[in-house]
C-alpha cells in the first residue's frame, strides 16, 4: 500500500512571471517550495510556515489562492504518493534558500527545464503555470 505525505506547496510568481522551484539538501529533484502539513495544521497555515523556514518569505495567508488538490509518486521518498495542497501566491519579496533547501531557479513559463523535476512539478504543477500564465507555445 503506498503512503501519502500531505504537503503545502506553493506556485510562487514573481512580477516578470516566472515561478520558483527549490532542490532540497541531498536531491536532485525540483519542486514547488512547501512541506509536510503537520497535525492540526491547515494546508494554508503550513505554506505560510514553510514559505518562511525555507525562503525567508513572510506571506499574508490571504495572498495565497487555492488551486487545487494534486496527487503524484513522490519524488524523495520511494513508495509513497505526495498529495499537494496547491496555491499560487504571487509575490515580489526577494528568496534566500534557508533551512534543507540547497537551490532554487526561477523558471519562465516558456523555458524547458534542463534539470530533474520532481514528477508532481513535471506532470502536474508546470503545465497548469503554464496554462495560467497563457504563454503561447
Amino acid at each position: 500500500m503506498t503512503k501519502t505525505i500531505r504537503i503545502a506547496a506553493a506556485l510562487l510568481i514573481d512580477p516578470q512571471g516566472r515561478t520558483l522551484l527549490v532542490r532540497k539538501r541531498g536531491t536532485r529533484a525540483f519542486m514547488q517550495p512547501g512541506g509536510k502539513i503537520d497535525a492540526g495544521e491547515t494546508a494554508v497555515a503550513a505554506l505560510v510556515r514553510e514559505l518562511h523556514e525555507e525562503l525567508g518569505l513572510r506571506i499574508d495567508p490571504a495572498q495565497a489562492i487555492p488551486l487545487g488538490r494534486f496527487s503524484a509518486p513522490a519524488a524523495n521518498e520511494p513508495g509513497h504518493e505526495v498529495q499537494a495542497e496547491l496555491f499560487r501566491v504571487d509575490s515580489a519579496e526577494a528568496v534566500v534558500p534557508a533551512a534543507e533547501i540547497e537551490e532554487v531557479v526561477w523558471l519562465a513559463a516558456d523555458q524547458a527545464p534542463t534539470f530533474e523535476l520532481a514528477p508532481l512539478t513535471r506532470d502536474l504543477i508546470l503545465p497548469l503555470y503554464r496554462k495560467a500564465v497563457s504563454v503561447p507555445r
